[in-house]
């Protein structure tokens, strides 16, 4: 049975930080666009802020739909599945801003996660509604372990590589909408 729960505090806030993946949904405003649902399950990512605010250290990827659909209208909602232990399922709805690596108060927010290579904002979620649900329909699965592919991947990159694939890759939504497009337009080193 789902039960609205008036903050993330003892037993939820647990909860989430025991999980080792989570999901995020958010959708452009309007009757058109595509709802994304982005799973996310780097260790060290996810942070419980205080009992209506958590925040999550969003890695460069191939899209930027959440970062687009947060920046048009801000709605977000993170879900968490026991996929081990008592089945329980947590969802976190709630109006979410993003931070870049450019904006004043990233250093700060990052400094709550693990450092991870290609890191290009940290998404701050203030949650308005919390509820759980039995979550009896969601298999009993294992945790292998860590894919660390994405991490090394940026790594490789290196700073400039990564600002160049944003740009390439981040800028624009599916949708069109506007994305990550932050990044500096670099300088030709011809033009003196």
């Amino acid at each position: 049975m789902g039960k609205v729960h008036e903050s993330i505090d003892g037993r939820l806030r647990a909860f989430v930080e025991a999980q080792p993946m989570f999901f995020v949904a958010t959708a452009p405003s309007g009757p058109d666009g595509h709802v994304n649902v982005s799973p996310k399950g780097i260790a060290g990512t996810f942070a419980v802020i205080d009992e209506h605010t958590v925040a999550y250290l969003d890695i460069t990827a191939s899209g930027a739909e959440t970062i687009a659909h947060l920046r048009q209208n801000g709605r977000i909602t993170v879900m968490f599945c026991a996929f081990q232990g008592p089945p329980n399922i947590v969802r976190l709805y709630g109006r979410g801003r993003v931070v870049t690596l450019y904006d004043d108060g990233y250093d700060e927010l990052a400094a709550l996660f693990a450092p991870v290579a290609g890191a290009r904002a940290v998404i701050v979620v203030d949650v308005e509604r919390v509820s759980d649900s039995c979550g009896y329909g969601i298999p009993r699965m294992a945790v292998e372990g860590e894919r660390d592919l994405l991490p090394q991947h940026m790594e490789r990159k290196g700073v400039d590589g990564q600002a160049s694939y944003r740009r390439l890759k981040n800028r624009a939504s599916i949708d069109g909408l506007p994305a990550f497009d932050m990044d500096p337009t670099p300088t030709d080193p011809s033009n003196g």
